[in-house]
Parts: C-alpha cells; structure tokens; sequence
C-alpha cells in the first residue's frame, strides 16, 4: 500500500473518532446550547460560497418564484441554521436516551398508534430536517421497521445504522427487494420510509413538485398495493424558541393507492408541498432534488 492510501486511511479514522466524540460531547450537553450553537454555524459557514448553498438557492428559485434575492437570500440562510443545527443535535438523538428524546418530542397522533388490529402500514415521512428524531422517537414506543439509504462512508453507515436502531428499530437498506418488506408489512410490523428525493428514473415518474417536473419514486403505490397496506404520512418539525420537536402523525391517505402510480406520486408531492409551506426553511433544500430531468430539458444545477 502506498504511502498516500495509509494516510488517507489513517485521516479516514481519525476523522470517524473526532465525529463520533462531538457527537457524544453534544449527547450530553443541553439541548438549547446545541441548538443555539449549530444555528450560529449554519449562518457562518452559509456565508462561505459552497455546493451545497448553490444547490439550496437553484431549488429555492424553482419552487417559489417571484420572490426577491434578498428572499431567497434568508430563506436560504435559515434552511442553513437548520441544516447544520440537525447535524449536531444528531449526537441527542443518536446517543441520548429513550426518556430524554421523549422529552423533546411532543407528538400528535390521528390514528390511534395502540391498535392491535391495525391494518399493515406505511409510515410515510419525509426530508425535513429533523425527520430523524420522529422515527426514533416512534421506535422507543412501538415495534417498526425503517429504511435508510447507505452512506459513502462505511464507518459513518454502520454508526447511523446501529443508533438509529438502538431502541429495537429494524433498519432495511433501501435496495432490499419489495418482498422481504411486503413480508413484515403483512407481518404486522409497520415500515417508516421517505420517497421524496431524486433516487433516479428507475421506479420513477416525472410529476410537478412546486410546478417543477420531478422525479418522484413510485414505491410507495407498489408497496402499498401488494401489502394492502394504509400509507400514513407523518413529518416531524423543529418548535420555535429552542423547545424540541413536534411529531405529526395524520389520518391515512384516503383511495390510495390508486390505479395510477403517476396520480399517486403527484397526490404525494401535493401533501408535502402543503406540508413545506407551513415551514419552508425546514425542508431539506440542499438536496438535488430535480437531478434528473425530463428528455430533452436542460439541467439546473
């Protein structure tokens, strides 16, 4: 090997450890100073000119025209707060117990989530920034499986992956195959997945987000469908004034699925943008979210 791979390998560690003792360091310290602290960096490292900030104002520009630069300036700056503020409440939520993030989550349930004669069903979130504490704030109550997409890194992969089940979550890489999840649908056990981001045209369709064609995955209607299952939304959003999080769980989506996946994936992408409109700088902007476009239109990134 040579000697710039063992010192590439050697940062790659060393960079793991320094992750992984903030994130422990922040587990304990209080919930409002981390909070406070990670919004103060998110503003700072917004003044810096990066991919990300880019990513953030081409999609902002798309979604809600017509607005000033000076707009799309601050809603970009706070989505920024946000974002970095979510990477370093991680450590909370990663390593902080079941009766502390209990007590950061106010939840607010339409269903009754104690049914034991519950159909199979589909908790259906998505990306606002601080998805992560509602799933593992369900699963410290309730038996759940959840999917989630492999890091690049493995280190970082296999940490997310073993904290975020630590209170009995099943995780599922999202390439496993439809059956294995159809089986625990149909098992009784729900299943918490996200199809709100551009993972490629395969088991996808081009539908409006924000009046923008989006590639939108079609799983969930499959899913759905072989599992005979209810999909019930849920998001999860960060309360004002450095008082937690509150988990909304809504009433399943009536006549769904339909015969169409493509009327399917637009009725989900209407239900999220009125969901984003509530709070616009908690959605998850600095994904590329119109990656993939249609034929013939140009890209935007």
């Amino acid at each position: 090997m040579s000697d710039s791979r063992k010192r590439g390998r050697l940062l790659g560690r060393l960079g793991y450890v320094l992750i992984v003792v903030l994130l422990r360091v922040f587990a304990v310290l209080p919930y409002t100073l981390v909070a406070r602290f990670g919004s103060a960096l998110g503003a700072m490292l917004y003044a810096l000119p990066s991919s990300r900030k880019h990513i953030a104002l081409v999609n902002l520009r798309l979604c809600f025209p017509g607005k000033s630069e000076r707009e799309y300036d601050d809603l970009a700056r706070n989505h920024f707060r946000h974002v970095v503020r979510s990477y370093l409440e991680r450590g909370i939520q990663w390593f902080g117990s079941a009766q502390r993030i209990r007590k950061l989550v106010h939840i607010e349930s339409r269903i009754d989530l104690e049914d034991r004669n519950a159909p199979p069903t589909i908790f259906l979130g998505f990306h606002f920034v601080s998805i992560e504490v509602g799933c593992i704030l369900y699963s410290t109550r309730l038996p759940a499986a959840s999917l989630y997409t492999r890091m690049s890194n493995a280190r970082l992969c296999s940490l997310a992956k073993r904290q975020r089940g630590r209170f009995g979550a099943e995780m599922i890489e999202r390439s496993t195959s439809a059956r294995k999840i159809v089986g625990l649908l149909r098992s009784g056990k729900p299943v918490m997945l996200a199809a709100d981001m551009d993972h490629g045209i395969h088991n996808s369709v081009f539908v409006p987000f924000f009046g923008v064609p989006a590639c939108t995955l079609t799983s969930v209607s499959r899913l759905a469908r072989l599992a005979h299952a209810r999909v019930v939304p849920f998001v999860t959003e960060v309360l004002p004034d450095y008082r937690g999080y509150k988990l909304t769980i809504f009433e399943p989506l009536s006549d769904f699925p339909s015969e169409s996946e493509t009327i399917d994936a637009r009725r989900l992408n209407e239900f999220l943008e009125t969901q984003i409109n509530r709070c616009p700088e908690q959605y998850y902007w600095v994904h590329r979210r119109f990656k993939n476009r249609p034929p013939g239109v140009p890209g935007v990134y």
